[in-house]
């Protein structure tokens, strides 16, 4: 019996360890065996291009997952972020002001969940929700429901190039850095993964958790406004039904990635790779001709399964730590 027990830990802690990188690897294998042209270098691009708006939600809402919440409103928020960005370069011009007016918008945004989460302890399941329609709501109210068109050199953020590279993955690939360093080399990062482990313990430890959480928004957030003019640009108009759909991809690399649902774990290394399973899934499917109705099908199926997977591996840990408690006791 005590023999089956550490053979279970150990595939759990060697899937915890290793199991995202060869489910890639596998998945690179598999993709370029049903199409050649999956590993040609425009297709290779593509892939990682159409992750980056992606990646970009999901590096601010990991904070919000490590710290035992979700976030449901990117889509939405994405949209109103990036038409309001394209409105201030149509009156201003100025390619800076957009980016600026869409990161403020989407930070904002992300300071009232936070503030109305924390002060009145309302699930974020429902705020979010809530705020997913007010996002979209505002987003047709401001542009009454039209798109915003002669976005000009904004285009640039979404379509343009430094060397070989497109400017977007450029964008994603800063992001990735600046979240990694703050969530492993400061005090903030620290504290996120130990209110998503215990809360109480947290509170005791003196940490201001309703500020840890209030911060945790805001910065998902703003990098929401960040991806929304990204996205804008590169389909070179304001578009306020765009980003449907975007937060569950997001959630589902964060997830995939190794991050828990119930908080407390987690690593933006890891939802990177997430993310290029998932659009690498998305990829390879498009290529085969697969009809979306099924994609979504199969995306559903994949976030399923990655809970389950979690939830299982976590499940001898935490007998073991019961059966340790018991023994204490006795």
């Amino acid at each position: 019996m005590e023999r089956k027990e550490i053979e279970k830990m150990s595939i759990s802690a060697l899937y915890h360890k290793y199991g995202i990188f060869i489910i890639l690897i596998a998945m690179v294998i598999i993709s370029s065996i049903l199409n050649p042209i999956f590993l040609s270098r425009a297709n290779i691009i593509n892939v990682v291009r159409q992750l980056a708006v992606v990646m970009i939600i999901a590096c601010g809402a990991q904070f919000v997952m490590i710290c035992g919440m979700i976030d449901l409103s990117p889509g939405a928020v994405l949209a109103l972020a990036g038409c309001i960005g394209c409105m201030a370069y149509v009156t201003t011009e100025s390619v800076f002001l957009a980016i600026l007016a869409s990161v403020g918008v989407g930070a904002l945004v992300g300071l009232v969940m936070g503030f109305i989460i924390t002060q009145f302890n309302l699930l974020t399941f429902i705020m979010t929700l809530a705020m997913m329609n007010i996002a979209r709501g505002l987003a047709l109210i401001f542009t009454d429901g039209k798109p915003i068109n002669k976005i000009g050199k904004l285009a640039v953020i979404g379509q343009g190039y430094i060397g070989p590279i497109p400017i977007p993955i450029i964008i994603m690939a800063v992001c990735v850095v600046i979240i990694w360093l703050v969530s492993s080399k400061t005090k903030f990062g620290r504290y996120t993964y130990a209110v998503g482990g215990n809360q109480n313990a947290a509170e005791a430890c003196g940490i201001n958790v309703k500020m840890i959480k209030l911060k945790s928004y805001i910065i998902d957030g703003a990098l929401v406004g960040l991806s929304g003019i990204v996205l804008m640009s590169r389909i070179n108009s304001g578009q306020p039904a765009m980003g449907d759909g975007y937060e569950f991809d997001a959630i589902t690399a964060i997830i995939v990635g190794g991050t828990s649902m119930t908080g407390g774990a987690g690593s933006i290394l890891g939802t990177l790779v997430g993310g290029l399973i998932v659009s690498i899934i998305n990829n390879i499917l498009n290529l085969q001709n697969v009809s979306t109705y099924y994609q979504q099908v199969i995306k559903g199926i994949i976030i399923a399964v990655a809970v389950l997977i979690d939830v299982s591996t976590k499940a001898p840990s935490k007998r073991k730590r019961i059966f340790e408690k018991s023994g204490e006791k006795a």
